[in-house]
Protein backbone atom coordinates (compact mmCIF):
# COMPACT_ATOMS: atom_id res chain seq x y z
CA UNK A 1 0.00 0.00 0.00
CA UNK A 2 1.18 3.15 -1.04
CA UNK A 3 2.89 5.34 2.50
CA UNK A 4 0.81 8.43 1.75
CA UNK A 5 -1.92 6.62 3.19
CA UNK A 6 -2.96 7.78 6.48
CA UNK A 7 -3.47 5.64 9.29
CA UNK A 8 -6.83 3.53 8.79
CA UNK A 9 -6.99 3.63 13.38
CA UNK A 10 -7.21 7.67 12.44
CA UNK A 11 -9.18 8.35 9.77
CA UNK A 12 -12.17 6.98 7.50
CA UNK A 13 -9.00 5.81 4.82
CA UNK A 14 -10.37 1.69 3.72
CA UNK A 15 -7.75 -0.97 3.68
CA UNK A 16 -8.95 -4.37 2.84
CA UNK A 17 -7.03 -7.41 3.60
CA UNK A 18 -8.67 -10.92 2.02
CA UNK A 19 -7.28 -14.22 3.73
CA UNK A 20 -7.51 -17.52 2.16
CA UNK A 21 -5.95 -20.93 3.22
CA UNK A 22 -6.19 -24.38 2.79
CA UNK A 23 -5.43 -24.76 -1.06
CA UNK A 24 -4.69 -28.07 -1.10
CA UNK A 25 -3.15 -28.32 -5.15
CA UNK A 26 -2.65 -31.66 -6.10
CA UNK A 27 -5.40 -33.71 -3.96
CA UNK A 28 -8.49 -35.34 -5.39
CA UNK A 29 -10.08 -33.12 -3.93
CA UNK A 30 -8.79 -29.94 -5.24
CA UNK A 31 -10.95 -27.98 -8.06
CA UNK A 32 -9.29 -25.62 -10.03
CA UNK A 33 -12.28 -23.95 -11.34
CA UNK A 34 -13.05 -22.95 -7.15
CA UNK A 35 -9.45 -21.12 -7.03
CA UNK A 36 -9.32 -19.68 -10.55
CA UNK A 37 -12.54 -18.22 -9.75
CA UNK A 38 -11.31 -16.98 -6.22
CA UNK A 39 -8.51 -15.44 -7.38
CA UNK A 40 -11.31 -13.72 -10.40
CA UNK A 41 -13.03 -12.39 -7.33
CA UNK A 42 -9.72 -11.36 -5.43
CA UNK A 43 -8.46 -9.49 -8.14
CA UNK A 44 -12.05 -7.58 -8.27
CA UNK A 45 -11.53 -6.73 -4.94
CA UNK A 46 -8.48 -5.67 -5.08
CA UNK A 47 -7.29 -5.99 -1.74
CA UNK A 48 -4.07 -4.27 -0.19
CA UNK A 49 -2.98 -7.46 1.51
CA UNK A 50 -3.63 -11.00 0.79
CA UNK A 51 -2.46 -13.48 3.47
CA UNK A 52 -2.35 -17.10 2.59
CA UNK A 53 -2.25 -19.33 6.07
CA UNK A 54 -0.89 -22.64 4.44
CA UNK A 55 -1.55 -26.19 3.10
CA UNK A 56 -1.09 -24.58 -0.89
CA UNK A 57 0.04 -28.33 -1.73
CA UNK A 58 -1.39 -31.45 -0.73
CA UNK A 59 1.96 -33.79 -0.40
CA UNK A 60 4.62 -30.72 -0.47
CA UNK A 61 6.41 -32.16 -3.93
CA UNK A 62 7.65 -29.82 -6.12
CA UNK A 63 5.75 -29.92 -8.69
CA UNK A 64 2.62 -29.19 -6.69
CA UNK A 65 4.47 -26.06 -5.85
CA UNK A 66 5.33 -24.78 -8.68
CA UNK A 67 1.22 -25.43 -9.98
CA UNK A 68 0.22 -23.19 -6.74
CA UNK A 69 2.98 -20.25 -7.75
CA UNK A 70 1.52 -20.18 -10.95
CA UNK A 71 -1.98 -19.56 -9.42
CA UNK A 72 -0.41 -17.43 -6.66
CA UNK A 73 1.44 -15.20 -9.16
CA UNK A 74 -1.96 -14.23 -10.98
CA UNK A 75 -2.89 -12.65 -7.72
CA UNK A 76 -3.21 -8.81 -8.28
CA UNK A 77 -1.72 -7.70 -5.07
CA UNK A 78 1.09 -5.80 -3.96
CA UNK A 79 1.00 -7.71 -0.57
CA UNK A 80 1.13 -11.17 -0.84
CA UNK A 81 2.07 -13.11 2.58
CA UNK A 82 2.44 -16.72 2.57
CA UNK A 83 3.02 -18.74 5.52
CA UNK A 84 3.03 -22.84 5.19
CA UNK A 85 0.52 -25.54 6.14
CA UNK A 86 0.98 -28.78 7.57
CA UNK A 87 0.84 -30.53 4.60
CA UNK A 88 3.01 -28.20 2.49
CA UNK A 89 6.14 -29.82 4.77
CA UNK A 90 5.26 -32.88 3.98
CA UNK A 91 8.24 -34.60 1.89
CA UNK A 92 10.73 -31.96 3.23
CA UNK A 93 8.35 -29.61 1.13
CA UNK A 94 9.27 -26.18 3.16
CA UNK A 95 12.60 -26.37 1.45
CA UNK A 96 10.50 -25.91 -2.22
CA UNK A 97 8.27 -23.17 -0.08
CA UNK A 98 11.30 -21.42 0.89
CA UNK A 99 12.71 -21.52 -2.51
CA UNK A 100 9.48 -21.06 -4.38
CA UNK A 101 7.27 -18.93 -2.55
CA UNK A 102 9.33 -17.49 0.01
CA UNK A 103 10.30 -16.84 3.65
CA UNK A 104 8.04 -18.77 6.25
CA UNK A 105 8.15 -15.65 8.72
CA UNK A 106 7.18 -12.73 7.49
CA UNK A 107 6.01 -8.86 8.77
CA UNK A 108 4.27 -6.05 7.16
CA UNK A 109 4.30 -2.94 8.28
CA UNK A 110 1.20 -0.55 7.12
CA UNK A 111 0.09 2.85 8.20
CA UNK A 112 -1.79 2.01 11.55
CA UNK A 113 -1.72 -1.93 11.16
CA UNK A 114 1.05 -4.17 11.46
CA UNK A 115 1.06 -8.31 10.38
CA UNK A 116 3.46 -11.03 11.50
CA UNK A 117 3.07 -14.43 9.65
CA UNK A 118 5.15 -16.92 11.38
CA UNK A 119 5.38 -20.89 10.22
CA UNK A 120 3.35 -23.17 12.88
CA UNK A 121 4.06 -26.81 11.08
CA UNK A 122 6.33 -29.41 11.70
CA UNK A 123 7.83 -31.33 9.10
CA UNK A 124 5.55 -34.63 8.38
CA UNK A 125 3.13 -33.97 11.24
CA UNK A 126 -0.65 -32.94 10.96
CA UNK A 127 0.31 -31.47 14.59
CA UNK A 128 1.97 -27.80 15.06
CA UNK A 129 4.06 -25.51 16.81
CA UNK A 130 5.19 -21.91 17.47
CA UNK A 131 7.73 -22.41 19.62
CA UNK A 132 9.89 -20.55 22.67
CA UNK A 133 12.29 -19.35 20.36
CA UNK A 134 9.36 -17.19 18.24
CA UNK A 135 8.22 -15.67 21.26
CA UNK A 136 10.89 -12.93 21.52
CA UNK A 137 10.67 -12.01 18.25
CA UNK A 138 7.19 -11.67 18.27
CA UNK A 139 7.60 -9.32 21.03
CA UNK A 140 10.19 -7.70 19.54
CA UNK A 141 7.67 -7.03 16.44
CA UNK A 142 4.72 -6.45 17.76
CA UNK A 143 6.13 -4.22 20.59
CA UNK A 144 7.53 -1.42 18.53
CA UNK A 145 4.36 0.43 17.94
CA UNK A 146 0.77 0.68 18.94
CA UNK A 147 -1.15 0.08 15.47
CA UNK A 148 -3.74 -2.45 14.91
CA UNK A 149 -1.97 -5.93 15.51
CA UNK A 150 -2.64 -9.27 13.13
CA UNK A 151 -1.20 -12.42 13.49
CA UNK A 152 -1.39 -15.30 11.11
CA UNK A 153 -0.03 -19.12 11.00
CA UNK A 154 -1.91 -22.10 9.95
CA UNK A 155 -3.28 -23.70 13.08
CA UNK A 156 -5.85 -22.99 15.57
CA UNK A 157 -5.11 -21.60 18.85
CA UNK A 158 -8.40 -22.65 20.14
CA UNK A 159 -10.58 -25.47 18.88
CA UNK A 160 -12.88 -24.76 16.41
CA UNK A 161 -16.34 -26.64 16.26
CA UNK A 162 -17.03 -29.46 14.37
CA UNK A 163 -13.81 -30.55 13.60
CA UNK A 164 -12.91 -33.61 16.14
CA UNK A 165 -11.03 -33.69 18.79
CA UNK A 166 -8.89 -30.93 20.78
CA UNK A 167 -5.51 -32.28 19.14
CA UNK A 168 -6.01 -29.75 16.11
CA UNK A 169 -4.57 -26.95 18.22
CA UNK A 170 -0.55 -26.01 18.24
CA UNK A 171 0.94 -27.87 21.18
CA UNK A 172 2.40 -24.37 23.07
CA UNK A 173 -1.20 -22.54 22.40
CA UNK A 174 -1.86 -21.21 25.95
CA UNK A 175 1.54 -19.88 26.00
CA UNK A 176 1.13 -18.18 22.34
CA UNK A 177 -2.12 -17.33 23.76
CA UNK A 178 -0.75 -15.50 26.82
CA UNK A 179 2.22 -13.81 24.46
CA UNK A 180 0.14 -12.46 21.88
CA UNK A 181 -2.68 -10.48 24.98
CA UNK A 182 0.28 -9.34 26.41
CA UNK A 183 1.19 -8.26 23.54
CA UNK A 184 -1.75 -6.53 22.70
CA UNK A 185 -2.30 -8.28 19.44
CA UNK A 186 -5.97 -7.73 18.25
CA UNK A 187 -6.71 -10.47 15.47
CA UNK A 188 -5.76 -13.44 14.34
CA UNK A 189 -5.79 -15.59 11.20
CA UNK A 190 -5.50 -19.32 10.89
CA UNK A 191 -7.20 -21.89 8.51
CA UNK A 192 -6.23 -25.78 8.98
CA UNK A 193 -9.35 -28.04 9.68
CA UNK A 194 -11.41 -26.54 6.70
CA UNK A 195 -14.48 -24.88 9.42
CA UNK A 196 -14.91 -21.50 9.27
CA UNK A 197 -14.96 -20.02 12.78
CA UNK A 198 -15.04 -16.93 14.26
CA UNK A 199 -14.25 -16.70 18.34
CA UNK A 200 -13.87 -13.25 21.05
CA UNK A 201 -10.82 -14.04 23.75
CA UNK A 202 -10.72 -11.55 25.89
CA UNK A 203 -9.59 -8.52 23.82
CA UNK A 204 -8.07 -11.27 21.27
CA UNK A 205 -10.61 -11.92 18.21
CA UNK A 206 -9.71 -15.21 16.25
CA UNK A 207 -10.75 -15.82 12.65
CA UNK A 208 -11.21 -19.53 11.40
CA UNK A 209 -11.06 -19.49 7.40
CA UNK A 210 -12.04 -22.44 5.41
CA UNK A 211 -10.70 -23.80 2.24
CA UNK A 212 -11.69 -22.24 -1.18
CA UNK A 213 -10.89 -24.21 -3.27
CA UNK A 214 -11.09 -28.27 -2.51
CA UNK A 215 -14.38 -30.33 -1.50
CA UNK A 216 -12.84 -31.64 1.61
CA UNK A 217 -15.58 -30.17 3.74
CA UNK A 218 -16.86 -31.05 6.99
CA UNK A 219 -20.72 -31.29 7.68
CA UNK A 220 -22.09 -28.11 5.43
CA UNK A 221 -19.63 -25.98 5.49
CA UNK A 222 -18.81 -24.79 1.90
CA UNK A 223 -15.67 -23.61 -0.22
CA UNK A 224 -15.02 -19.49 1.26
CA UNK A 225 -12.55 -17.22 2.32
CA UNK A 226 -12.55 -13.64 4.45
CA UNK A 227 -12.69 -10.46 3.55
CA UNK A 228 -11.55 -7.82 6.32
CA UNK A 229 -12.22 -4.33 5.90
CA UNK A 230 -10.93 -1.20 8.02
CA UNK A 231 -12.75 1.87 7.64
CA UNK A 232 -13.48 4.53 10.00
CA UNK A 233 -12.26 2.61 13.21
CA UNK A 234 -14.14 -0.61 12.47
CA UNK A 235 -12.94 -3.94 10.99
CA UNK A 236 -15.61 -5.87 9.03
CA UNK A 237 -15.11 -9.62 8.54
CA UNK A 238 -17.44 -10.73 5.64
CA UNK A 239 -17.06 -14.88 4.48
CA UNK A 240 -17.42 -14.64 0.66
CA UNK A 241 -18.33 -18.05 -1.47
CA UNK A 242 -16.66 -18.37 -4.88
CA UNK A 243 -19.60 -18.14 -7.31
CA UNK A 244 -21.72 -16.67 -4.28
CA UNK A 245 -22.42 -14.31 -1.77
CA UNK A 246 -20.27 -12.46 0.93
CA UNK A 247 -21.94 -12.63 4.42
CA UNK A 248 -20.92 -10.16 7.46
CA UNK A 249 -19.40 -12.16 10.11
CA UNK A 250 -18.07 -10.04 12.50
CA UNK A 251 -17.93 -6.62 13.18
CA UNK A 252 -16.24 -4.32 16.14
CA UNK A 253 -14.11 -0.51 17.06
CA UNK A 254 -11.00 -1.13 17.02
CA UNK A 255 -10.68 1.14 19.79
CA UNK A 256 -12.63 -1.20 22.32
CA UNK A 257 -12.83 -3.91 20.26
CA UNK A 258 -16.97 -3.78 20.78
CA UNK A 259 -19.18 -6.25 18.64
CA UNK A 260 -21.51 -4.08 17.38
CA UNK A 261 -22.70 -6.68 14.86
CA UNK A 262 -22.78 -10.55 14.62
CA UNK A 263 -25.02 -12.21 11.81
CA UNK A 264 -26.10 -10.89 8.37
CA UNK A 265 -26.36 -7.66 7.55
CA UNK A 266 -30.10 -6.47 8.15
CA UNK A 267 -28.59 -7.76 11.82
CA UNK A 268 -27.29 -4.55 14.12
CA UNK A 269 -27.71 -5.82 17.82
CA UNK A 270 -25.46 -4.40 19.92
CA UNK A 271 -23.40 -6.74 22.14
CA UNK A 272 -20.72 -6.22 24.75
CA UNK A 273 -17.99 -7.97 24.07
CA UNK A 274 -17.64 -11.67 23.84
CA UNK A 275 -17.44 -14.89 21.95
CA UNK A 276 -19.38 -15.40 18.55
CA UNK A 277 -18.99 -18.58 16.48
CA UNK A 278 -20.63 -18.96 13.09
CA UNK A 279 -21.88 -15.35 13.15
CA UNK A 280 -24.35 -16.20 15.89
CA UNK A 281 -23.57 -14.95 19.76
CA UNK A 282 -23.56 -17.00 21.88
Amino acid sequence: MNEEIPSTAESDAKLTIVHISDLHLGSAYFVPNLLQRTIVEINEINPDVVIVTGDLTDEGFRQQYKSVKAYLDSIKCDHLMVIPGNHDARNVGYIHFEELIGPRFATLKLPGITIVAADSSEPDLNDGRIGRETYRWLADVFSENDDFKIFALHHHLIPIPGTGRERNIVFDAGDVLEVLLGLGVDLVLTGHKHVPHSWKLEELVLVNAGTCSTLRLRGKTKPCYNVITFEGGRVKVGRKYPFGEQELIVDFKMEDHRFCRIGPPDSDTELAPRGVGRGVPI
